[in-house]
């Protein structure tokens, strides 16, 4: 899919919410979906036209998507959704592994009951979701059970900057969703975590959320067998 199309199929520009967000929200979606392979070029041109916008909200989602390490400019040749690093994975999943252990750590110290009802309702949702095979909105659901994580211990912050590293590795839990018991897998894991933090046990929920996070590692080597056109191993 070009980025014409992509655009295309996508959104109506709210103009009571700053542009630049918009399109980077939209185009950084589409890559993490493989909406936008690795490789395909984006035009900043055709995505003006086809969004209704300025070209300088399209450079600056470029920019910050750049910065995210999703695509790549080049000043001859223009802008590439990246390929998919195999270093940056390992250092996102580094982050994570630090960050987000401490979090459910803290969450079963500290969690209330509003925060553990919202999670659980989240939990509810996923299930409903891979049974209908939606795993866009698994996906969606799983960045929200995250997210709420961090914000039951009053931690927003964390979770942006989680976000902020992990697109590389988004890239690859999305495409091995589809792999048979891989999200039934990761529904029973969140659970885990889910339990361990409900019953105040921060060792137990430590130790979940580890075994969660290590288990991209057989997609990763999964992904790079069967779909090496998108991935930058050296």
């Amino acid at each position: 899919m070009n980025s014409a199309k992509a655009a295309n199929a996508a959104m109506t520009i709210d103009r009571r919410v700053p542009v630049t967000v918009q399109v980077h929200a939209l185009l950084r979606q589409r890559i993490l979906r493989l909406q936008l392979k690795p490789g395909e070029a984006l035009s900043e041109k055709e995505l003006s036209v086809q969004l209704g916008v300025s070209r300088t909200p399209v450079r600056e989602a470029f920019i910050r998507l750049s910065e995210e390490g999703l695509v790549d400019i080049f000043p001859q040749r223009g802008t590439l959704v990246s390929p998919i690093r195999m270093d940056e994975i390992k250092e996102a999943q580094f982050l994570r592994d630090i960050l987000e252990t401490a979090i459910v750590r803290r969450a079963a110290q500290n969690i209330d009951v509003a925060s553990l009802l919202q999670i659980e309702a989240n939990l509810q949702r996923q299930k409903i979701s891979l049974q209908q095979k939606d795993y866009s909105e698994f996906m969606e659901l799983d960045e929200e059970f995250h997210r709420l994580l961090c914000q039951s211990i009053s931690l927003p912050r964390a979770w942006r900057v989680i976000q902020a590293v992990k697109g590389q590795l988004d890239r690859v839990r999305f495409m091995g969703l589809p792999q048979p018991g891989h999200a039934d897998l990761m529904v029973q894991q969140h659970g885990a975590i889910y339990d361990a933090i409900r019953s105040g046990d921060a060792e137990q929920a430590e130790a979940e959320m580890r075994t969660h996070l290590q288990a991209i590692w057989g997609s990763v080597e999964l992904m790079t067998s069967d779909n090496a056109e998108f991935f930058e191993t050296y």
